[in-house]
């Protein structure tokens, strides 16, 4: 399946992808704290115990913590096969390029056009988070809420600014914003233990009346906790040695963020109890009920004003990563080549920037005008962007033995695990249909089959274009 010498090429010299050498970006400017902030940004952990893992519980009940225990397992799996690729390469077009470069190119289209949905919808998801979180905090201290529509511009505007003007400046913002937003919920969390006592809650320790047929809606659900951990791989060789700092932030990523989520789905469960029901309420906070059982109320607040904030980190971080996968794909010749341009000073994608912000705006403004809430915004372009990420990453997967073998470098232990890994995607995406889900859930498997089938019309408009920058790679 490899076009003959393309990998050999990609990954020779000194690993970095030496159509790098071209794009423009600012070689070596981020540090191995600020690479992993584009991850942990684009992950937004901060908003998963808010509003993810209740609609988690909502389907596993007292299993909610195992879900998050198996889709952290799951997710190592995928993370293990991007690393062995950001170790052989570093290009800003991330899993679009691991795949365009080793597999035929109508795959490499495929994930390039997965990829680019994932970032998007993502971002998009995400600023209906914050448009929640921001009117949870005016009703709160004036009885107000803003109207959505000048919330989403105050959103992406900054957003837009911030992404054009400084790479690093982007990533020293999310860095801060996430560690402070994730380290008040990690004093509520560690407070509402001390609080019930250091015991083991037998009831989720032995999933008590646990629904298994929930279970497999759950881990799909539970994987939009996840999606973006791989985005580091979108900075390329803007990363300080990123042959190394890459790799390492994926999995680390995946690591400590996996291991938060499992703790604040078993403290949310516990904090819980004689009121379960109320975790799966969208009308309550969940935080704020947690700092009240723990005694320290105002860190309810401070934590939905750190979710605000780092809502606002994670479109940032999906804007400079989609930017620079729309980057690739312009050096490619899948996308017109303005979007394959960086600013002389700034070094940024900056048409990408601002047709990222463009299309994240002109997915949410109208679901705002339609009267949908800032969470079932969080939720629906969440689902969507899911089956970008699992193909993505299914893709990767495939693709890695293809990759080591061109090398020299075949390994059965790793042809093994990218194995594994592909099937439990296509669970994945099986459990995202079946059993069918509720309107309108049930019709996003088809509006995303419709967006790659013109995903593919669009390529084979452009592949002669394609072929002929493949062949002078």
């Amino acid at each position: 399946m490899t076009i003959p010498g393309a990998t050999a090429e990609v990954y020779s010299t000194d690993g970095v992808d030496n159509l790098d050498r071209g794009y423009g970006l600012h070689r070596g400017v981020l540090s191995p704290m600020e690479t992993l902030a584009q991850s942990i940004s684009a992950i937004a952990p901060s908003t998963s115990p808010a509003l993810t893992i209740p609609l988690v519980f909502a389907l596993a009940g007292n299993g909610t913590w195992f879900v998050y225990l198996l889709t952290t397992a799951a997710v190592l799996l995928v993370g293990f096969c991007i690393s062995r690729f950001a170790r052989m390469s570093a290009s800003p077009g991330s899993l679009y390029s691991y795949t365009a470069d080793t597999l035929p190119p109508w795959l490499g289209a495929i994930a390039a056009w997965a990829l680019l949905l994932a970032y998007v919808a993502t971002g998009a998801s995400v600023a209906g988070a914050t448009l929640y979180y921001g009117n949870v905090l005016l009703n709160q201290f004036f009885s107000w809420t803003m109207p959505g529509l000048p919330t989403l511009i105050l959103v992406f505007v900054p957003v837009c600014a911030i992404a054009y003007r400084d790479v690093k400046l982007s990533a020293e913002m999310m860095l801060w914003i996430e560690i402070g937003s994730v380290s008040l919920i990690a004093i509520v969390l560690a407070l509402l233990l001390v609080h019930h006592g250091l015991h083991l809650d037998m009831d989720q320790a032995r999933l008590k009346d646990v629904n298994l047929n929930g279970l497999g809606p759950a881990l799909v659900l539970s994987m939009f906790s996840f999606v973006g951990f791989e985005s580091a791989t979108t900075l390329g060789a803007e990363a300080h040695n990123p042959l190394k700092t890459i790799p390492r932030a994926v999995l680390q990523s995946a690591v400590v963020v996996g291991v938060f989520f499992m703790i604040s789905a078993y403290s949310e469960v516990l904090g819980f109890h004689g009121e379960i029901r109320n975790l799966g309420d969208p009308a309550i906070s969940p935080m704020h009920v947690l700092a009240r059982k723990a005694g320290i109320s105002p860190l309810g607040t401070a934590i939905d004003f750190g979710a605000f904030v780092a809502g606002f980190a994670c479109v940032l971080a999906c804007t400079t990563a989609s930017a620079r996968v729309m980057l690739r794909m312009a050096h490619s010749g899948l996308l017109p080549d303005i979007l394959g341009r960086t600013h002389k000073r700034f070094g940024t994608p900056g048409a990408g920037v601002v047709l990222t912000c463009l299309v994240m705006f002109a997915a949410t403004a109208p679901l705002i005008l339609s009267g949908v809430s800032g969470t079932d915004m969080y939720s629906w372009l969440g689902s969507i962007s899911v089956f970008g990420f699992l193909t993505a990453y299914a893709l990767v997967a495939v693709a890695l033995p293809f990759a080591r073998k061109a090398l020299g470098q075949h390994s059965h232990v790793v042809t093994i695990l990218s194995c594994m890994t592909v099937l439990v995607m296509i669970a994945g995406i099986f459990g995202t249909v079946y059993p069918v889900p509720d309107p309108p859930v049930r019709w996003f498997p088809y509006i995303y089959l419709v967006y790659i089938a013109f995903g593919m019309i669009w390529f084979l408009a452009r592949r002669k274009t394609i072929l002929a920058r493949r062949a002078n790679a």
